[in-house]
C-alpha cells in the first residue's frame, strides 16, 4: 500500500457532513493537519450555522474544485416567519418583529412558485463576495451600506415540506451562486411579515449525497486506517 501522504497528493474527493458551528477552512484545516499536506481545498462554502454536504479535494485533484462548484445543490432546513435579522440567519439577533398569524398554506404555496424558476437574487451584504476589493461583510460590520448587484439563479425546485407557524420546513434545488439566506429573506419580505433562515442542511451537491459522507469522527479514523 502507498503511504498516505502519497494516496492524499495523487488526488482523494472526501465526502465531510460538515458539523454545526465549524467553518469550512476548519474542516479543510483538521483535514489537511490528518494528512501532512497543505494541498486540500473545499468545492463550496457552508456558513457556521450550517451542516451538510462538503467536498473535499485533495492533491491532485483540488483542480477538480470548480467543477463540483459549478453542480446543483439541494438544502433542507428551516425559515422562521415574523422577524429579521441584518444576517439574514441567527449569525445575529431576531428583530423587527411583526404578527405571521394571518399567513396561510396556499399563500407559502404562491410564494414558493414565485421564487422557483430562473430569478435574480441579491446577496446578503454579510457574505464573503467582494465589491472594490472588500469583503462585503467586512464593510458591513464597519457599518457601511452599500448597493449590491442582483445576480441571476437558478431555482430549480422549491417546496415548504412542512409549516408549523412560525417555522416552514423547506427544500431546495438550486444553481451555484444562491444564496438560501436571500432566498429566506425574500420569502420574508413576500409575504410581509419578515423572515430569517433559521437551519440549514445541505443535503447533495450534483451527485454525490449527504448519506455517503463522513462524520468528521469517520474521516479521521479512515485516513488512520490509510496510514496503517
Amino acid at each position: 500500500m502507498q503511504e498516505a501522504p502519497n494516496i492524499f497528493e495523487a488526488g482523494q474527493v472526501l465526502l465531510i457532513n460538515k458539523p454545526l458551528e465549524w467553518t469550512s477552512f476548519d474542516v479543510v484545516r483538521k483535514i489537511r493537519n490528518a494528512i501532512k499536506i497543505k494541498k486540500v481545498g473545499h468545492a463550496g462554502t457552508l456558513d457556521p450555522l450550517a451542516t451538510g454536504m462538503l467536498i473535499l479535494c485533495t492533491g491532485k485533484f483540488t483542480k477538480r474544485i470548480n467543477e463540483y462548484m459549478a453542480q446543483e445543490k439541494e438544502y433542507t432546513g428551516t425559515i422562521t416567519l415574523g422577524a429579521i435579522t441584518p444576517t439574514y440567519d441567527l449569525e445575529s439577533e431576531p428583530r423587527d418583529f411583526k404578527d405571521y398569524s394571518s399567513i396561510t398554506p396556499e399563500q407559502l404555496q404562491t410564494i414558493a412558485a414565485q421564487f422557483t424558476g430562473e430569478i435574480m437574487q441579491v446577496p446578503p451584504m454579510h457574505s464573503a463576495i467582494k465589491k472594490d476589493g472588500k469583503r462585503v461583510y467586512e464593510l458591513a460590520r464597519a457599518g457601511k451600506t452599500i448597493e449590491l448587484e442582483p445576480r441571476r439563479i437558478t431555482i430549480k425546485e422549491f417546496e415548504f415540506t412542512k409549516i408549523e407557524l412560525p417555522v416552514l420546513y423547506f427544500r431546495v434545488v438550486c444553481s451555484t451562486g444562491t444564496y438560501i439566506r436571500s432566498l429566506a429573506n425574500d420569502v420574508g419580505k413576500a409575504a410581509g411579515c419578515g423572515a430569517y433562515l433559521s437551519s440549514l442542511c445541505r443535503t447533495r451537491i450534483g451527485e454525490f449525497s449527504l448519506d455517503k459522507s463522513m462524520t468528521m469522527e469517520e474521516a479521521m479514523a479512515w485516513i488512520e486506517g490509510m496510514k496503517r
